[in-house]
């Protein structure tokens, strides 16, 4: 995925490059990598807690005394193709992170090492299966999962008690509360969306009984050129009738987190845990009073909450790697469940974990109550190696969602980008 994915109450002393030393032992080191004194490890920008990421390496460090391990900070913004360029050289980094819908198209093209063999070393049974199905591909494991997060709907407390709203449980009580906000304050946005947040459209699509693809006999085929997703595109439409963010942009390009809610007049807007904490730290820093109140982003009907992407992050080894056996150490104390129980708790149970023995329960009003509430109708895009592709900018469902808010009729918007994707994800 294009973005980082972890809840973080505050973004201050977020994951920093770090390695970490043993002393001494340089014969076991030797053994245990062919001479190997370094392994490096790949985590995204906001993936990984200093504190946490210093608790396995000093684990890891216990076991393997004189080997570093060195961890690097990578940015989201072209990640794909500086990790397939990565994956091809002879000195890959050992241990990657990898997007949950990113993983299938690394694993078929070779770049990542078959784990299968390894799945008992790993503690591959106490994974959580959803997550497990982004890692496996045609019955092999190629990565291990990690985490998953799912956005919600963050809103300010006192805009919505000054128009009187309260967190809606349906789409209906949810446009309606929107049509409060506007009235209240006209010069505030009741809503800031984006026209290109297709993580969230997915979830309308989703609801509406459609998928963005589709597979058809051996191969894939769009799915935005239908009846469910003109009507989970319409729905989008209406809601983002209530904002004035550009509708040929993400959530990223102005960042919301940052760029737009810390200025001001925004009552509430869609986004995930570390965009939460993002926006409170920017307020604070600006001195200025962060109130947020969360809630699911509503269902069709009060008994359901809206179906949410569920995106996240695997963990894998690359094929290349000349240190494979201490990439998997690494890797099953990372993906392990004390190592997983102390993530969660780290990050303040705001994401959910690979294993439910890793649990952390959240606080009561918290950003990770409200996402667990939603997570369990959670999804993920099409397990497929085309997927990747589908994603590549310029992406043809964000393509479809700024013609249809710009007036384009959804039947053919969708027709156009259903050709695009199924030539993507047949590749």
């Amino acid at each position: 995925m294009k973005r980082k994915l972890i809840a973080a109450v505050s973004v201050a002393g977020m994951m920093v490059g770090v390695a970490a030393c043993g002393n001494g032992g340089d014969d076991k080191a030797k053994t245990d990598a062919g001479g190997a004194k370094e392994i490096t490890v790949w985590v995204m920008d906001g993936s990984a807690p200093k504190a946490w990421i210093d608790e396995v390496n000093k684990e890891f460090s216990a076991k393997h005394p004189g080997v570093t391990v060195k961890v690097e900070e990578q940015k989201w913004t072209g990640i794909q193709e500086k990790v397939t360029t990565a994956l091809s050289e002879n000195n890959p980094p050992d241990v990657l992170e990898l997007g949950n819908t990113q993983t299938a198209g690394y694993a078929v093209t070779g770049g990542l090492a078959d784990l299968t063999k390894d799945k008992a070393k790993l503690g591959a049974d106490a994974w959580q299966k959803s997550m497990l199905a982004s890692a496996e591909i045609d019955g092999k494991l190629y990565s291990a999962p990690w985490y998953a997060a799912n956005r919600v709907v963050i809103y300010d407390k006192k805009a919505y008690e000054k128009a009187g709203v309260t967190p809606p449980k349906t789409r209906d009580e949810w446009i309606a509360g929107l049509e409060k906000l506007k009235a209240a304050d006209p010069a505030s946005q009741p809503i800031y969306l984006p026209g290109q947040s297709w993580y969230v459209l997915a979830g309308f699509v989703w609801d509406e009984g459609g998928d963005l693809a589709v597979k058809d006999g051996a191969k894939w085929k769009g799915g935005l050129g239908t009846p469910q997703a003109a009507s989970a595109v319409e729905f989008y439409k209406k809601l983002q009738s209530f904002s004035t963010a550009p509708k040929d942009k993400d959530e990223a390009n102005p960042q919301q987190s940052t760029d737009i809610v810390p200025k001001g007049g925004v009552a509430s807007w869609i986004g995930l845990g570390w965009e939460a904490g993002g926006a409170e730290k920017a307020l604070k820093d600006a001195g200025k009073e962060a109130d947020f109140g969360y809630f699911p982003i509503p269902g069709k009907t009060a008994d359901k909450t809206s179906t949410v992407f569920l995106g996240g992050s695997n963990l894998a080894i690359a094929e290349r790697s000349k240190n494979k056996e201490l990439a998997k150490e690494w890797l099953a104390l990372a993906a392990g469940k004390d190592q997983m129980t102390k993530y969660a708790a780290e990050t303040k149970g705001a994401l959910l974990p690979n294993q439910a023995g890793a649990n952390f329960t959240p606080a009561a009003g918290s950003f990770a109550e409200a996402m667990g509430k939603a997570g369990v109708n959670g999804k993920i895009t099409p397990v497929t190696a085309g997927w990747a592709n589908v994603e590549t900018e310029p992406n043809p469902i964000k393509e479809f969602m700024t013609k249809v808010l710009n007036g384009e009729d959804p039947a053919k918007a969708g027709a156009d980008a259903d050709k695009e994707i199924a030539n993507r994800i047949n590749k």
